[in-house]
């Protein structure tokens, strides 16, 4: 029974994969720690001290993401939104701190016709025909 069962969209992941450099001394204190058990493995330690840091400067993104009008976590952007703003004959200008999503079945000419500008501090999900429509409105 399980073999007939079909995603109908596929999940987003919700995370992004970063690459770092760091110096052979930095990597060895890392692994010292996992080797002693205080972290599980390299990424669980990056994890926490990307954390760490951004705890510690909490107050400045929020200032941040206040005086420039940032949407902060999740903003998914549907076709029915965007064809609703072309309705009013309007433009959106896409400002998100964290994941901004455009629905796969929005078009490059709907997303021309009714984003303005795109300017996200995280990543960006939308289907590479749409990316390259809205290039040059990227920030």
């Amino acid at each position: 029974m399980a073999s007939n069962v079909r995603e109908i969209r596929p999940k987003p992941s919700d995370s992004e994969k970063i690459t770092i450099n760091l110096g052979f001394v930095d990597l060895g204190q890392v692994d010292l720690m996992v080797q002693e058990g205080f972290y599980s493995n390299r990424t669980d330690f990056i994890r926490t001290a990307i954390r760490n840091q951004l705890e510690r400067h909490a107050d400045v993104v929020k200032q941040s993401t206040v005086r420039k009008s940032l949407d902060l976590g999740l903003r998914h952007y549907s076709r029915e939104d965007l064809e609703a703003v072309r309705r009013i004959g309007e433009m959106l200008h896409i400002n998100v701190l964290g994941l901004a999503t455009i629905a796969p079945d929005v078009t490059p000419e709907l997303a021309r016709a009714t984003i303005g500008s795109v300017s996200v501090l995280g990543a960006l999900h939308a289907s590479p025909a749409v990316k390259s429509a809205l290039s040059d409105r990227t920030r």
